[in-house]
């Protein structure tokens, strides 16, 4: 197998068995950065030579970190990751050039494991968006099919996998901002249990709901990762502090791990009136092929998730509001020319420096919030928000996994942002429950329909995130759909 279409498992053996060396691995992907980047737009900053070889060389002469299965692995970071030797601008104009003095703890963590950074993966405007195209840095192309979005707001990162130019990047999920755009571009994308992988340094959207995850080909590369990035840290007060077991060493085997295991599925989703036909196929073909595996999938109705939709646009803008008040031209972030007054400063530096995606939000996040409306929204979205856990909690009393789709199409053409807002609001239909509930799910590649790659979700128990990926490599044991070779 090729050095870009590897496994991580199969570059670290390479590695230690000195069939491959360093050079050989890291070079061969930023070369494929170096020349695809330009077409896709996945990366706002991509280092330069003199950089990557001043990241090449601070790795190779970590030799603490020689023993990690990361030890020498490329990666890409979502730029919401604050980083010191790259710009954190989070798509935004409003931070322009911004130096961060410190790393988040996750980029801390990986650079320890020995990973090799390439730089900041593009992204919506601090990460509001489905489709990648909100980024002041301009849109990231599908690398499938150029005509296509890489979906939000993690395109970037999953286009940057997706297109062979790091086996993994780093990004952020707070509505499917993972899951939806590795199922866009034919990839692995894991959102863990909310308080699995440190904030610490990640720029926050809405703080209840955002959680750091990996994107990669495999769910086993995805477990590779959670092994060194999944541990409490005490500068994140939301941190949890459950120990961490490694899951590489306990990945099922064979699909005999189906045997006896119990799957559920929501009909009332997929009758769902904007879910495409190809979707629903894929979906069917995968709920059988696992039936035949051993599993049994029985229909489950989760009541709540009626208003998952309408409650997370609430809760999301109004944490938002709160959140990005910091960004007004004093504190941080874009600063106006000659303004008249303090007034004049905050207006006029907050309307240049957001765009406008970012402004519609904080704006409905600021009205959910004022006097008069907090409890006829915020509140009642709040309530809504625990029923919808206490619904899951019921659920998986009875189940061991749900199926879900990803995304309710296959990747559209470029060009949302003239569409209705709630059409693309409306693409994190199914992605949403699993953040108001904090639970781990992930997206993996299915049998795509007119090569238009097409994914589909496992949502497990809180605290569960082993059983979801042993589940999902379990099923990538024996389907291929994940190892489709980038098209040269």
């Amino acid at each position: 197998m090729s050095i870009l279409e590897s496994s991580i498992l199969q570059l670290a053996f390479a590695l230690k068995n000195k069939s491959l060396t360093l050079e050989e691995i890291s070079n061969t992907f930023y070369a494929q950065a170096q020349k695809l980047n330009p077409q896709i737009n996945a990366f706002i900053h991509l280092s330069n030579q003199e950089d990557y070889q001043n990241q090449f060389n601070k790795v190779k002469a970590q030799a603490s970190a020689s023993s990690s299965s990361l030890y020498g692995i490329p990666l890409g970071h979502k730029d919401l990751f604050c980083t010191k030797d790259f710009p954190t601008t989070c798509g935004s104009k409003m931070l322009e050039g911004y130096m961060s003095p410190f790393d988040a703890t996750l980029v801390e963590t990986l650079d320890h494991a020995g990973m090799i950074s390439f730089g900041k993966t593009n992204m919506d405007e601090f990460a509001m968006g489905s489709a990648n195209e909100t980024s002041f840095y301009g849109p990231v192309l599908n690398p499938l099919d150029h005509s296509k979005v890489a979906g939000g707001s993690s395109g970037g990162s999953a286009a940057a996998v997706a297109a062979r130019m790091v086996p993994l990047a780093s990004g952020s999920d707070t509505g499917g901002s993972i899951r939806q755009p590795a199922a866009f571009c034919g990839v692995t994308g894991f959102k863990p249990t909310y308080g699995r992988i440190s904030r610490w340094g990640m720029v926050a959207y809405a703080s209840s709901l955002d959680q750091a995850g990996p994107i990669a080909k495999s769910a086993e590369d995805c477990a590779v990762f959670m092994d060194h990035a999944a541990h409490p840290d005490p500068k994140d007060s939301t941190s949890s502090l459950i120990p961490w077991t490694s899951v590489v060493d306990q990945l099922p085997q064979s699909t005999d791990f189906f045997q006896g295991k119990t799957i559920g599925y929501l009909p009332t989703w997929l009758a769902h009136e904007g879910l495409d036909s190809n979707i629903l196929e894929a979906f069917n073909i995968t709920k059988a092929y696992l039936e035949s595996l051993g599993a049994t999938c029985v229909p489950i109705d989760l009541q709540s998730l009626h208003y998952a939709m309408p409650a997370y646009y609430i809760l999301a803008p109004a944490e938002a509001s709160s959140n990005l008040s910091r960004f007004d031209g004093v504190r941080f972030g874009h600063q106006c020319e000659a303004p008249r007054d303090l007034e004049d400063l905050y207006k006029r530096s907050r309307q240049e420096g957001f765009g406008r995606e970012v402004k519609r939000r904080i704006l409905t996040g600021t009205y959910v919030l004022s006097e008069g409306y907090f409890d006829a929204y915020y509140k009642q979205a709040q309530k809504i928000r625990r029923l919808i856990c206490n619904d899951f909690e019921a659920a998986f009393q009875k189940v061991d996994m749900i199926l879900t789709p990803t995304t309710p199409t296959t990747a559209f053409d470029q060009g949302i942002l003239q569409r209705d807002p709630v059409e693309v609001y409306l693409q994190d239909i199914f992605t949403i429950p699993a953040n108001l509930a904090g639970l781990p799910a992930l997206s993996m590649p299915v049998e795509p329909n007119d090569q238009a790659p097409i994914g589909m979700q496992l949502l497990g128990p809180r605290f569960k995130d082993a059983e979801v990926l042993n589940f999902a490599h379990a099923f990538q044991l024996e389907t291929s759909w994940h190892k489709r070779p980038f098209p040269a």
